[in-house]
């Protein structure tokens, strides 16, 4: 009976496990029919192809509407391992086809042994007359894509506008509508505006038969998508300026900003030396790379907006301003200058000039001495407890005019220069410091350091009698009303408007009357200037110059530096001028200055060893 009963249970316990069994099995085929598409996905991949179809990227106008940068043609070549001629492939025809190497085409045939039926990139930059000469071949297994490729009409720019390159792992990590093969901005303009510049991707996906030949459009085009071209670019660029300021700064180092003060729009950002955008593109792309990159003028490095240069006497005008607003300064306030300003057993030189001197004519003259005892005033001032309380608040009127930080323009990479700290010197000199210590800072040397984007935008706040617009590059965006907003709002510095009346006039007659920038007078145009000669431990003195014209509703202020180049009237100041006369009368009536200027190589002991 024992027997009997265990047997039957045993059996049914054999029973549920076969049913179990049975019932996991209907289960999970039902799942895999019914709910998981996992194998569907991977049968259509099998049996479809899709292609990108990439977007040709936003063209950019310079502020006239002549094109810039241009998208032109150009292809991808593909290969599908799996699809090609299995009796042979003639290796050498392809490359006289299409000027490949056979050495890369066996390295590239190589790449797709692990995956021979996905697509892989055997070349880009297939121009439109190769690829018209691969239809004629019929390769098997080979196909084009449709891509675009930069053009550059005028040929300048090169730093500014910046340049086109394909997308790295850590890129397409970070930004993951990337793929490998996407071209991406890598500088300048592309970059910063890429993502208004990049299109969005479309596709194709064609079908498969059995044998894995193509028969068409998959499900008749209904997957498919069109690509979207990137927005078109207006920039604030004037074309013809910044090729005439291109011209002018070759055979120097340094760097040409000019800005128009009423907007903030960058007229023209020469960055020398620069290159021809031209050699950033095509196949020798990465030869000329790296050519550019072992140059010791370093012409990649857009100097305009992040290199850090002593300011030189155009900081004087700072300090002016700054005297005046704190009450420590009238423009009647008479300094004497005999050569220069003597303290303890050192002395801060300067050069000939009738003394004593008022601050309209200190600044007309570019006068050291005068400058020395307004800064110590400014910092010495007894409204403050302390030498360095008076040098913080010094440092926030010079923040306030946009030194010591980035401008917040439309450049990613923009740098912002250095105003040193009151912690800074309590480090160096162990707290025990005054005015007289760091005396230089009153004639912008010492440890200042601004880009020549701020020197051009100081130009503009006195111009402008105390503001200034942030600096930007581009004025419109195809599809969009408006920029950004912030670059219509007016930013204004610490220093009231009536202050400015005194220091505009020192610079009108440091142009007009007698000073150090008398060059620059263009008679009717009302020039306003201020050289200046910043020491270097590197060779000659850099020369620098600032300006704007007219005096009064100025229409371009802008800012010259050219390392090495001696005294701020012997090589700034003429370039600028130039190109002040050129934007403002559309004509150069001084071949003789032209001649100097563009002939005018400057030797580097820096770069040229």
């Amino acid at each position: 009976m024992i027997d009997s009963i265990e047997g039957f249970a045993r059996k049914r316990t054999l029973q549920c496990v076969v049913l179990l069994i049975f019932s996991l099995l209907v289960g999970r085929l039902f799942y895999l029919q019914l709910m998981d598409d996992r194998y569907v996905e991977q049968a259509n991949r099998n049996a479809q192809r899709p292609i990108v179809l990439y977007p040709p990227r936003g063209e950019v106008f310079d502020r006239n509407r002549e094109y810039l940068v241009q998208s032109r043609p150009c292809y991808d070549l593909m290969v599908v391992r799996h699809d090609m001629d299995k009796d042979g492939f003639d290796t050498a025809r392809l490359c006289a086809v299409t000027g490949l190497s056979i050495e890369k085409v066996r390295r590239e045939l190589k790449k797709t042994a692990q995956r021979p039926r996905a697509p892989h990139l055997l070349a880009s930059y297939v121009l439109q007359e190769e690829k018209m000469r691969l239809d004629e071949c019929n390769f098997a297994g080979f196909y084009t894509v449709d891509r675009t490729m930069r053009e550059y009409p005028r040929k300048i720019g090169g730093n500014l506008l910046g340049y086109v390159g394909e997308v790295n792992r850590d890129m397409i990590k970070r930004n993951p509508v990337y793929s490998p093969g996407d071209y991406v901005g890598m500088s300048g303009v592309e970059l910063s505006y890429e993502k208004e510049l990049m299109g969005k991707k479309g596709v194709r996906i064609m079908e498969r038969d059995t044998h894995g030949a193509l028969k068409g459009a998959f499900q008749g085009g209904a997957a498919d998508s069109l690509p979207v071209a990137g927005s078109a670019l207006t920039s604030t660029i004037d074309a013809k300026l910044q090729l005439l300021g291109e011209e002018l700064m070759r055979g120097k180092v340094g760097a040409a900003v000019a800005i128009e003060p009423q907007t903030g729009e960058i007229l023209m950002m020469v960055s020398s030396p620069s290159y021809d955008p031209d050699e950033l593109l095509g196949r020798e792309r990465g030869n000329h790379y790296m050519k550019l990159l072992r140059n010791r003028r370093n012409p990649l490095f857009n100097r305009a907006v992040k290199a850090k240069y002593p300011p030189g006497s155009t900081f004087k005008l700072v300090q002016g301003l700054i005297g005046l607003q704190e009450g420590v300064l009238h423009p009647s306030d008479m300094h004497s200058c005999s050569r220069g300003y003597a303290y303890g057993n050192k002395k801060m030189r300067c050069h000939d000039h009738a003394s004593p001197l008022d601050l309209r004519f200190a600044v007309a003259t570019s006068c050291n001495a005068y400058f020395c005892y307004v800064f110590r005033d400014i910092l010495d001032n007894p409204r403050y407890g302390s030498v360095k309380e008076g040098f913080d608040k010094w440092r926030e009127y010079v923040e306030s005019f946009g030194f010591g930080r980035k401008l917040g323009s439309d450049f990613l990479d923009e740098g912002q220069g250095y105003v040193p700290t009151r912690a800074f010197y309590d480090r160096a000199y162990h707290k025990s410091w005054n005015s007289l210590t760091v005396l230089s800072l009153s004639i912008g040397q010492g440890e200042l350091g601004c880009t020549p984007l701020q020197l051009a935008n100081l130009a503009c706040i006195v111009a402008n009698r105390g503001y200034y617009y942030i600096p930007h590059i581009i004025k419109h965006i195809e599809g969009r009303d408006s920029i950004d907003r912030r670059f219509y709002e007016r930013q204004y510095t610490k220093v009231e408007a009536k202050y400015f009346e005194p220091i505009v006039e020192g610079m009108w007659r440091g142009v007009n009357v007698g000073g150090t920038s008398t060059r620059a007078k263009l008679p009717g145009l009302n020039v306003c200037g201020k050289t200046g000669t910043a020491q270097n431990p590197h060779g000659m003195d850099h020369s620098t110059f600032m300006s704007f014209a007219p005096k009064d509703n100025p229409k371009i202020a802008i800012s010259v530096y050219v390392e090495n180049g001696g005294f701020g009237a012997s090589i700034a100041l003429p370039i600028a001028s130039l190109l002040e006369e050129y934007y403002l009368t559309d004509t150069i009536r001084r071949p003789e200055m032209l001649e100097y200027v563009k002939n005018k190589v400057i030797y580097y002991p820096k770069y040229d060893k």
